[in-house]
């Protein structure tokens, strides 16, 4: 019964995600779609479960007057039916309406609607584009995912109960107390106009802090997380106090919040006590007065008493219903404006995927700038390539110089479709990237980057990451070929998993930056894609190890074609061609041999290298290692 129940709602829909809309009520039926026949079912039994206990007390009410005015000798001849009937609906009818209610609502809907919220939004900000992820926190956006889906379960169950039981309780009290004695719906009438009153003043004033406090948790959430996520470099800089300063601050500004919520909780309750006792006083005195007239019966009288002291119980619990599902609504606003934001980089409607049979690159007329064009970083412009051109044969290595800042691995992301082009085009075997699939590009462009990240799995999990299907045996053959074989087999985490077991930790923290690179290019090996791009690919690794790999690389770069991107000129020098860039131009172009004879920029950088690396000075220059600077 309760796998039946469960299984009602599939919270992984398959199928390619939406962006959602960017209005409330669309935006929450955007991920109630697929439950929204069980919540009408839910509140048709919730209903039920609110007019049998309407019902309930009605039978309550007559059986007062029964046993006030019926005969002890025929009570059980005259009243027997009327009395099984009540023990039927106390006994066997409620308990299975509440039966119903309850699987509906926490088999059915409780667990699987905010899973289903989760799941459709995280899926939707995996296709954000790079841009969106450099100015946000991670756990902030994580925070926003949580936090909107269990706000839309509990923002559509809250309405849909209030609903129910406002309309079939409030109802019932009324007509029962006016079958009963018409001045009996005076205090309730009273009553209401005052609750409403209440609810105009404070529910409102509760929106607005809600949404402010949501908005200031994910801050803090995500401060807190930005320093657990780089408590390598706070350890360093023996800054924890800073760190210190910089979460309290997040801290203070939401408890600002939470004071100001807690003042008009206060004022709330106050309020509504008052309410409450007015409505009890004002329907006992009625009542009295009604009893004394003979106008009503001792049953109604026991009726109304019951029934207002049901709705103060119900009253409290509304309120903070109300106050909850505006509280909820402020956080499913303030999540609607990082989730429902269309991806800067999306696939063109019409997009196939992208065929590669000889691996030829041309970029035409690229034009591009940070801040720019739509999706872009909204604060100051920069532009990196105006009109660059650039033919990459099939099979050709190319290696990318020039100072840092040039446009090197803007171009890389470029290839990649980080970013979109404000002009020109990029073709691979003449077909426009603009017009493939995302995934079907970056399938067959194989990537080894400067910084490398590795996601918190098994070391096996990261090698197997674009490559899903590799056999154990193409793994540990990769990995020989990165020379990762002689650390990896060391590796052991807190959980005793050993080797390509073993976990590597957020974002990899648990190698060292050689080590992350060794499995970085062991990754792209076992990948094979036939076009290559290595952004300072042996940057982190010594130059024992650097040299041992390198005969791997130049394997490994046979029948692809590479674009070799380093500050270390002796790690490319060999290639077929280089191409030296210098503010977003190509200003060289030839092997090495051939720039070193035309004595241009690029003997000047080969020259003035110390150690293999390009010295800056600070006003952008190249410094002669070997010489003195011209301040000197």
């Amino acid at each position: 019964m309760f796998r039946f129940f469960e299984s009602l709602v599939n919270p992984y829909p398959e199928g390619e995600p939406e962006v959602p809309p960017r209005g409330l009520l669309p935006f929450i039926l955007h991920f109630s779609r697929p439950v929204l026949p069980l919540l009408i079912a839910m509140s048709l039994v919730t209903a039920l479960v609110s007019a049998a206990e309407v019902l309930f007390f009605h039978y309550m009410g007559e059986l007062v007057d029964w046993l006030a005015g019926a005969e002890r000798e025929g009570f059980f001849a005259d009243y027997g039916w009327r009395l099984a009937g009540m023990a039927a609906l106390v006994v066997v009818g409620l308990p299975l309406l509440t039966l119903l209610q309850s699987l509906l609502t926490h088999q059915s809907i409780f667990g699987n609607y905010p899973m289903l919220g989760r799941w459709l939004a995280h899926r939707h900000m995996l296709r954000q584009s790079l841009a969106f992820y450099q100015d946000e926190f991670a756990g902030r956006v994580s925070q926003k995912v949580m936090q909107t889906a269990l706000a839309i379960r509990e923002t559509v169950m809250k309405l849909m109960d209030l609903m129910v039981y406002v309309l079939v309780y409030f109802a019932g009290a009324m007509l029962l107390m006016g079958q009963a004695e018409p001045w009996l719906m005076v205090p309730l009438g009273a009553w209401l106009a005052g609750y409403v009153a209440i609810m105009w003043v404070f529910v409102p004033r509760l929106r607005r802090v809600s949404m402010d406090q949501a908005d200031a948790r994910a801050r803090m959430t995500g401060r807190i997380v930005d320093s657990y996520s780089n408590i390598q470099t706070i350890k360093l800089f023996a800054d924890t106090r800073r760190e210190q300063a910089y979460a309290r601050d997040a801290m203070e500004r939401f408890m600002v919040t939470v004071h100001r919520q807690m003042r008009l909780a206060t004022q709330l309750t106050l309020s509504l006590t008052l309410l409450n006792s007015l409505l009890l006083a004002g329907v006992v005195a009625t009542a009295i007065g009604a009893w004394y007239l003979e106008a009503v019966s001792l049953g109604a009288i026991a009726v109304a008493i019951a029934l207002v002291m049901r709705i103060r119980f119900m009253s409290n619990w509304i309120l903070w219903e109300v106050a909850g599902l505006f509280e909820n609504i402020g956080t499913v606003q303030d999540g609607i404006n990082t989730i429902a934001r269309t991806p800067a980089v999306l696939d063109a409607p019409d997009a196939r995927a992208l065929s590669v049979s000889r691996g030829e690159i041309r970029l035409e007329g690229l034009r591009f700038g940070y801040g720019q064009g739509a999706g872009q970083t909204t604060g100051e412009t920069r532009r990196v390539f105006d009109g660059l051109d650039l033919t990459i044969a099939p099979g050709e290595r190319v290696g990318l110089i020039g100072r840092s800042g040039a446009g090197k691995s803007t171009l890389a992301n470029l290839l990649l479709r980080f970013y979109d082009l404000q002009g020109g085009r990029i073709l691979i075997d003449g077909q426009d990237i603009a017009g493939v699939t995302q995934e079907s590009l970056r399938r067959h462009i194989g990537m080894v980057t400067q910084d490398t990240s590795l996601l918190h799995r098994s070391v096996r999990d990261n090698l197997r990451y674009g490559s899903p299907g590799a056999s154990e045996a193409d793994i540990r053959r990769a990995v020989r070929q990165a020379h990762a074989d002689v650390f990896i087999e060391e590796l052991v985490d807190l959980e005793g998993r050993r080797g390509l077991d073993a976990h590597v930790g957020e974002r990899g923290v648990k190698l060292s930056g050689g080590q992350r690179q060794r499995i970085a290019i062991a990754r792209v090996l076992l990948k094979n894609a036939p076009i290559l791009v290595l952004d300072e690919a042996t940057s982190a690794l010594d130059s024992e190890v650097e040299a041992a790999i390198q005969e791997q690389l130049y394997a490994l770069m046979a029948g692809k074609t590479v674009i070799a991107i380093a500050h270390r000129l002796s790690t490319i020098a060999m290639l077929d061609r280089l191409v030296v860039i210098d503010a977003g131009r190509i200003v060289e172009t030839g092997r090495h041999d051939e720039l070193l004879a035309r004595n241009g920029l690029y003997a000047a950088l080969w020259r003035r290298q110390s150690g293999g690396f390009l010295g800056l000075d600070t006003r952008g220059g190249v410094v002669d290692h070997h010489q003195p600077a011209l301040d000197d």
